[in-house]
């Protein structure tokens, strides 16, 4: 998966107008501007590698004699001590990249983290992680990218995707059946149509509306495992809400086809990744 590149340069142009200003007084009043340098990317953990081409472009950006020689890609293993890259340029260059640099390769290389464990933890049942829209603004892209390298998979981008009737939606329609009736009169057909469902009552009645989705939000692992049952393949069963490294293998067990994970992209911690000059 390639991101778009005017995508990727509009998030770091951001980032580094929001960084440097217009002048990095740390660098730029203590280096000579001709002065080179190399420096490299070090992993400090254990983990997933996810988002280098970010961090470099970063760095391409500031300066166009940059190089680098990369020893990891993206969706690579990682272990403490491991030099991920060696970049060479203009020292003001590396110095000035180097937080927005860091801060987009450590949250990336953080879900990718998070999402292989995740997945890891569901290891022989059917399924599959995915990320949800709760994102930071402006980086879905590469959030939800992360979390595919991660071994993941996405959720809907955006509002557009498909039509999510979440608890507010069917509280202000009235019931499932009214917001689904109401959908389908309007909606193309191309557009795929996912209930939240809060008791096994609401999984009965998305069932006999036709939902292709059902979320299973906040359930025990007991209703889950009877809603499975009560559908019989006729609707994919999506488990969210409250879902931990604690809970989610006994989750995957019941059956459901999708264990959907805010806190991958929500609130993941950043993996420990240091730029050093040689």
């Amino acid at each position: 998966m390639k991101i778009n590149q005017f995508y990727v340069d509009d998030v770091i142009k951001r980032a580094i107008n929001e960084d440097i200003n217009y002048i990095d007084v740390s660098s730029a009043l203590v280096i000579d501007e001709q002065q080179m340098s190399t420096a490299v990317l070090l992993s400090k953990a254990d983990g997933i590698l996810c988002g280098l081409d970010v961090a470099l472009r970063v760095f391409t950006l500031l300066d166009e004699d940059f190089k680098s020689k990369i020893y990891k890609n993206d969706g690579d293993q990682l272990k403490k001590g491991d030099i991920i890259a060696e970049l060479t340029g203009h020292t003001t260059a590396l110095l000035g990249g180097e937080r927005t640099a860091l801060n987009l390769l450590q949250h990336m290389s953080g879900i990718a983290t998070a999402t292989a464990k995740a997945v890891s933890l569901c290891a022989g049942s059917k399924a599959c992680i995915a990320d949800t829209r709760k994102t930071l603004p402006g980086l879905r892209a590469l959030q939800k990218y992360a979390v595919m390298v991660g071994g993941g998979k996405n959720h809907r981008f955006n509002l557009s995707d498909a039509a999510m009737l979440k608890d507010n939606h069917i509280d202000a329609a009235g019931s499932i059946t009214n917001a689904i009736t109401r959908l389908r009169e309007k909606a193309g057909h191309m557009l795929k149509i996912e209930v939240e469902t809060r008791n096994l009552d609401e999984v009965k009645e998305a069932l006999q509306v036709g939902a292709d989705v059902i979320m299973l939000d906040n359930m025990s692992v007991a209703d889950m495992e009877k809603a499975v049952q009560m559908a019989d393949g006729k609707a994919v069963f999506e488990a969210s809400g409250n879902i931990t490294d604690e809970t989610i293998a006994a989750v995957a067990k019941t059956g459901v086809d999708i264990i959907s994970i805010g806190a991958l992209t929500h609130s993941v911690k950043a993996f420990d990744i240091s730029m050093k000059i040689k």
